[in-house]
């Protein structure tokens, strides 16, 4: 029998990615305050003297809400994926640059240079009949990025497509010509890492071909 999976999130770069594993999960789209969820995170960081929250700790704790809130709100019977992404580049945490603006500047300092894209991933299991697990991780990967001229920049943004997408940037879309190399795991730049997601659904006992249903 296939092990039901419920992707929480909007994210069309993740179903393609589970897709093409074969994997066609039911999509419900969480509905949580990522602002609040990020201060709750780094005051509880900060209590327990751990000082600021790290990109790859904000993007679980993230995930995590996002599965919670999908959990909560919906009976799903099922096994549901929360995820979120960002880039970590010059110290900063740089999520979607929603704006034309922001994004044309983020990629006038990020041309020739490298960040690391955060992908966050939290499983809880909520089957009736599975084992109520919850758990997460990260994966993190280095991304090169080319040096684009200030035309190459302009066309870019003027698509659309980074305005939406953390780091401003994708590598399995438009913006795959002006990303010269990765280091580690491709899909965790797409946004959920199947390698991760495998060894996640692991530790609650399922085989992530449990999941093909297609």
């Amino acid at each position: 029998m296939t092990v039901p999976l419920v992707l929480a999130s909007k994210s069309p770069a993740r179903l393609s990615t589970l897709r093409s594993a074969g994997i066609e999960p039911r999509v419900i789209v969480s509905d949580v305050d990522e602002d609040a969820v990020l201060a709750l995170a780094q005051a509880a960081h900060q209590a327990a003297g751990l000082g600021d929250i790290s990109p790859a700790d904000a993007v679980l704790a993230l995930a995590r809400a996002k599965a919670q809130d999908v959990s909560d709100a919906n009976g799903t019977d099922a096994i549901v994926l929360g995820c979120d992404s960002m880039l970590e580049f010059g110290g900063q945490i740089l999520g979607k640059p929603r704006t034309p603006e922001v994004a044309r500047d983020r990629w006038r300092s990020m041309r020739g240079s490298s960040g690391t894209l955060h992908s966050g991933h939290w499983l809880i299991d909520d089957r009736d009949d599975g084992s109520s697990g919850t758990l997460g991780a990260t994966s993190s990967t280095v991304v090169h990025f080319a040096d684009l001229t200030d035309a190459e920049i302009a066309a870019y943004v003027a698509t659309g497509e980074p305005l939406q997408v953390a780091g401003a940037f994708t590598v399995d879309g438009i913006g795959g010509p002006y990303v010269t190399a990765i280091e580690g795991d491709y899909h965790g730049v797409v946004g959920v890492s199947l390698p991760l997601l495998r060894d996640l659904l692991g530790e609650l006992g399922v085989a992530i071909h449990q999941l093909r249903n297609v």
